[in-house]
């Protein structure tokens, strides 16, 4: 992900938060459950790689590392609780997102013209954080978040021979896998609307690894594959205290 792309998207959020700080209540009761949505933009990274001895016959290494890039729009629900003593704010949010990120690549993988292909996705994800907040002003915190992560992954390739590309064979996996989130934000009571708040945020998310093996049919080698998933979000979101 291009680092201007980044920016942008944080200056995007940003901007789109701080109107609804300009006149906040002058004391804002933190404390209670609060349930809410937000959007984003979510970038993440698949470092896959494909190992078989048998095609380093044709002028490679018999490797194949990839990097892919699955990014896209996303957007979810979340429901958690504050705690307020003085100006700390403590709490724990859960998460849902709706994603569809992908990415993929062709490409010519041995000096004779065989096509490696790679596809990698996260199709969705979640979730489950403490928070700690302190408030820079009477209504208006910044917090740090850290816990439990939880996605759908899946990758997939096939190497296709030059001399005869059905002969090939393909691999991959779709799983639901469990890792970290850590990410910080700020978050502020909205004037004029009682109980509301909005919220700029950033996380990122350890989604673990796919690994697998299987037999190349042409020269009866045992080749792996594997895959790992690490994903960046920049989200805007609003939540509603409950009475």
């Amino acid at each position: 992900m291009n680092r201007s792309v980044v920016a942008g998207a944080s200056f995007i959020a940003m901007a789109a938060v701080n109107p609804a700080f300009a006149a906040p209540p002058a004391i804002y009761n933190w404390t209670g459950f609060y349930v809410g949505g937000n959007v984003g933009y979510s970038f993440g990274k698949a470092d896959t790689n494909l190992s078989d001895p048998a095609l380093a016959l044709f002028g490679s290494t018999g490797a194949f590392p990839v990097s892919l890039h699955p990014d896209g729009i996303i957007g979810g629900g979340q429901f958690g609780y504050n705690w307020q003593n003085g100006p700390a704010i403590f709490g724990f949010e859960t998460d849902f997102q709706g994603a569809d990120e992908r990415a993929g690549t062709a490409y010519v993988c041995d000096t004779e013209g065989s096509t490696c292909t790679r596809d990698a996705r996260i199709n969705w994800f979640g979730t489950v954080r403490g928070r700690i907040g302190w408030l820079i002003s009477p209504a208006t915190m910044l917090y740090g978040t850290a816990g439990l992560a939880y996605g759908k992954v899946s990758v997939s390739g096939s190497f296709l021979p030059f001399f005869d590309p059905t002969s090939g064979y393909s691999f991959g996996e779709s799983r639901l896998n469990v890792g970290l989130a850590v990410g910080g934000g700020i978050e502020g009571a909205v004037a004029g609307l009682n109980g509301w708040t909005v919220k700029a945020e950033y996380l990122y998310l350890d989604l673990g690894s796919l690994r697998g093996t299987g037999l190349d049919p042409i020269f009866s080698t045992t080749y792996s594959w594997d895959a790992r998933f690490a994903d960046h979000i920049v989200r805007i979101g609003f939540n509603y205290k409950l009475p």
